[in-house]
């Protein structure tokens, strides 16, 4: 596959119908070592780039984050718990839950805590977004509530964006994996970098992946990387 395909088109963003959504930006991501994200602190820089920019030409941002809280919703059958029987994950009584200084929200940015993959499953959020055209998404892990986030909206007729080089997952090859599965059935969607949405945030056209088809994108292990590349 070629670095530029008829899957890249110009496009550009209705900022007044666009939010920024940055996904489980959390310090146990980098502090736990059961759940350490691969390249975290790119992933973090990256993400802070896509919110400094929305912040910068007043597109909304809506911060998500997971907290395992029992009292809420009980243990599900086959989920992990600590030794005590408490939250094996995103335990709310842990300090590492909180959002990383770098992407943390600022007073008046609208902040969502979730108990479980999807930011959707919990009723507070559609009304939180107010029904926006897109959502330009970020955040880890990318095989779990990032992805399960991005097919609640295109579910629901929301256009997604996803920074590719934004999101990330426990090694290199998960985070890419799940970037092309996603890229394959993003319905209405598009696919682009850092850079890129930075521009499409400050009002700029530009050119980004978009579906055409379904799952076009095709890979074996050996080549994962070079078709993320195409992306």
């Amino acid at each position: 596959m070629t670095a530029k395909s008829e899957f890249h088109v110009p496009f550009s963003l209705p900022l007044a119908g666009t939010v920024v959504l940055p996904i489980d930006l959390q310090e146990e991501h980098r502090r736990d070592p059961r759940y350490l994200v691969h390249g975290y602190d790119r992933v973090l820089a990256n993400a802070a780039a896509v919110i400094g920019a929305a912040r910068a030409n007043g597109v909304r941002v809506c911060h998500a984050g997971f907290r395992r809280d029992f009292s809420v919703a009980p243990p599900r059958p086959f989920e992990p718990l600590g030794p005590d029987g408490e939250p094996a994950f995103s335990d709310p009584d842990n300090p590492d839950v909180a959002i990383c200084p770098e992407v943390a929200p600022l007073p008046g940015e609208d902040v969502l805590w979730k108990n479980d993959l999807s930011c959707f499953s919990e009723a507070a959020f559609p009304p939180m977004l107010s029904g926006p055209e897109w959502l330009v998404i970020c955040g880890v892990w990318a095989e779990a509530c990032v992805a399960a986030t991005i097919r609640d909206a295109v579910a629901r007729g929301i256009r997604v964006l996803l920074v590719k080089d934004a999101v990330g997952s426990g090694t290199e090859e998960m985070s890419q994996t799940a970037v092309i599965n996603l890229a394959n059935r993003l319905y209405g969607g598009a696919v682009c970098d850092t850079a890129t949405a930075v521009a499409l945030l400050g009002g700029a056209e530009e050119t980004v992946w978009r579906l055409t088809g379904s799952t076009p994108l095709r890979f074996r292990a050996a080549d994962i990387g070079a078709v993320f590349g195409t992306l």
